[in-house]
């Protein structure tokens, strides 16, 4: 596939992002004197904002490439998951696969800002696992969904919604149906994968993941240890971001590791998202494990130029993509 071929590609393409969605709230202010029940300053707001976060990142990533998401998840049937959902609405994003639960609250983080200086940050949220009813209603609506898509994407922040019955019950319905799967994972159920088609970790998880320390800079170690990975998940890829260091790949008996391109870091938030929304976009295409890791490196570069979570421009990623690949 030549780079526009693969870029006209990703709008025929539906992709299931199963985990946990949040709310991203940011409260715009003005301090002008300090509060006299503490000495904190005393933020007079004048505007705020709603915005897609945890799993939502992905999704409008996905959005962006032109392939359409699909967000499976359980929320609070509470303000902010109504909220949330109106997010997702107003950006024509389905909602159909969002569960809401009487029992759990939607989680959100509250950016508290004055003269453009974060003061604080206020989460609400709970970490506890869903019901087993909840796990059972979220696999059925998860499996209906899964038959009209392309790839799954795991996308865990540890937050309770993915947990290991869910997890297998997922990935054997995709692999009975080759569907394949693609994991941004996070410590609590980093063993839980197994099966899996790609599983995506960064350095300090694989780390903490495997209880392992090695020299990053030594590739035979590097090797040894994503061998190990698959090995331990018995996963057909292994993709790893190493940060100002690049990316390694090992899948389909082939590695890879790609240097990071030189760029202006700006802020470094939101990028792993960008890196497993092309990759599972990339995956779903059966594109060679090179250029799976190409394409998702390069995003992954891309967004880190932007202050903020931002999702990546498509033509943008087009033209670099031209270059460095054609």
């Amino acid at each position: 596939m030549t780079v526009d071929q693969i870029f006209d590609s990703f709008p025929k393409l539906k992709v299931l992002i199963v985990g946990d969605v949040m709310l991203d709230a940011y409260v715009w202010g003005k301090v002008e004197r300090i509060s006299p029940e503490a000495p904190v300053p005393v933020v007079v707001a004048h505007h705020r904002e709603y915005r897609l976060g945890g799993a939502g990142n992905v999704i409008l990533n996905v959005h962006a490439l032109g392939a359409e998401p699909i967000i499976c998840s359980v929320i609070g049937n509470d303000t902010q998951g109504q909220n949330l959902l109106e997010e997702l609405t107003k950006r024509g994003l389905r909602t159909d696969g969002i569960l809401q639960s009487p029992d759990r609250i939607t989680t959100i983080k509250e950016r508290i800002i004055a003269s453009s200086q974060q003061v604080v940050r206020v989460d609400t949220e709970t970490d506890k696992v869903i019901t087993l009813e909840e796990q059972a209603q979220l696999i059925d609506k998860a499996k209906e969904l899964m038959n009209n898509c392309d790839v799954v994407l795991f996308q865990d922040y540890d937050k309770g919604v993915l947990c290991p019955h869910v997890i297998k019950e997922l990935t054997d319905y995709a692999n009975l149906h080759d569907i394949p799967t693609v994991v941004d994972p996070k410590k609590r159920n980093f063993l839980a994968y197994q099966n899996v088609t790609l599983f995506k970790p960064n350095l300090k998880e694989l780390k903490e993941g495997l209880k392992v320390d090695f020299d990053v800079r030594k590739e035979d170690e590097l090797k040894a240890v994503v061998k190990k990975l698959r090995h331990e998940l018995n996963a057909k890829g292994a993709f790893v971001t190493l940060s100002e260091r690049g990316v390694y790949i090992d899948f389909s008996d082939q590695q890879h590791r790609i240097a990071a391109h030189e760029r202006e870091i700006a802020d470094v938030s939101g990028a792993g998202d960008t890196v497993i929304s092309i990759a599972a976009c990339a995956l779903a295409l059966k594109l060679p494990p090179n250029i799976v890791a190409e394409l998702s490196n390069l995003g992954g570069g891309l967004v880190c130029e932007h202050v903020g979570v931002v999702p990546i421009n498509k033509e943008t990623l087009k033209s670099e993509a031209k270059k460095s690949l054609e």
